[in-house]
């Protein structure tokens, strides 16, 4: 199959939507990154979805639609707290878990009966989901378990010839997957943390919203994931990656005594000059929204450079930061090093 990268317009979007309509798998542009986009009301064209990915079939979707009366069509309904949170948040990096309609595809929701879904703010998105008329299915657009794409080119560099399209709508602005919270308990839970932080989710619905174990865990042995996103490696380059917990000097002298070939340091933006290996960095040490927006790019960096052995440097565990942290605990399985 020959996979066309074609800029956004009026044209590549209608050959999207029709490719999207006969049952095909296409990429696109989101604000938090690229993902594969397949008609989620359709069982086979969502499984092209795992195929293209090599996913493993345990592991649900997000659904994205274009409009509240949209996301109204694949939930069984929307709550109160659900609307709070879509008035506050959406169109936007935000998807919410609630029990699911009947329309969505079993593909879809894993075995789960919740379905998880989220308004794009991103244009080309929006302006696919209204050109073809469905909700779509779309986890990132990469092989499964390596860094999620947050370019065209990423994404072609995974899935050329595996997909018929991939639209491209330029770098992505947020840089990391959406933030998850589930609505369909008792109690609202964030199960994936992102540019929607969990101080903000708490703000708009007045009440404690639960973090869950697995954001910051490893999932215990046969628990089912709620959400994408919380399997054991995740977002991983080919290179073992440790996380350094500990201020700079602690960085540097840690590198300093494990200093050899193939060995690199993921750090700070200014932080790279007298390290005693090479650096790739990721956004800056005050501004953990540069951190989330440079992530995946430094990852997928990091195999281009050829590193086997990554240590890098740890990232806040709070706001925006919450959501760099958990992504590179799943790239470096969960290796984290106190200094």
């Amino acid at each position: 199959m020959e996979t066309i990268v074609a800029s956004v317009s009026p044209q590549s979007l209608a050959q999207a939507a029709e490719l999207l309509r006969q049952g095909q798998v296409v990429g696109m542009p989101t604000e938090t990154v690229y993902g594969l986009a397949a008609n989620a009301l359709d069982g086979a064209a969502v499984a092209r979805i795992f195929a293209a990915k090599g996913r493993p079939q345990d592991n649900p979707l997000i659904v994205h639609v274009d409009s509240v009366a949209m996301w109204e069509t694949v939930v069984e309904h929307l709550t109160p707290a659900a609307r709070r949170l879509i008035d506050a948040f959406c169109p936007g990096p935000l998807t919410i878990i609630l029990p699911r309609g009947k329309r969505v595809a079993d593909e879809v929701c894993a075995g789960l009966d919740t379905v998880a879904v989220r308004m794009p703010s991103h244009p080309a998105a929006r302006a696919l989901i209204k050109e073809c008329g469905l909700p779509l299915a779309a986890p990132s657009a990469n092989l499964s378990g390596s860094p999620s794409p947050t370019t065209a080119a990423h994404v072609l560099g995974d899935m050329d010839g595996r997909i018929p399209l991939i639209l491209d709508g330029g770098d992505c602005g947020v840089g990391v997957e959406s933030t998850v919270v589930t609505l369909a308990g008792e109690q609202p839970v964030l199960l994936r943390p992102g540019y929607i932080t969990h101080e903000q989710l708490e703000q708009v619905l007045g009440c404690p919203v639960q973090l869950a174990h697995a954001v910051t865990h490893q999932l215990a042995a046969g628990e089912k994931a709620a959400s994408p996103g919380m399997k054991y490696k995740h977002y991983a380059p080919r290179a073992d990656v440790t996380i350094l917990q500990g201020d700079l000097a602690q960085y540097r002298a840690f590198l300093q005594q494990h200093a050899a070939e193939g060995v690199w340091a993921l750090c700070f933006e200014g932080e790279e000059e007298g390290l005693p290996v090479p650096a790739v960095t990721y956004g800056l040490a005050a501004d953990d929204a540069t951190q989330a927006h440079a992530l995946f790019g430094a990852l997928r960096r990091l195999d281009e450079v050829g590193a086997k052995t990554v240590y890098a440097r740890c990232p806040s565990e709070t706001g925006v930061g919450l959501a760099v942290y958990n992504r590179l605990l799943r790239a470096a399985a969960f290796r984290v090093v106190a200094l």
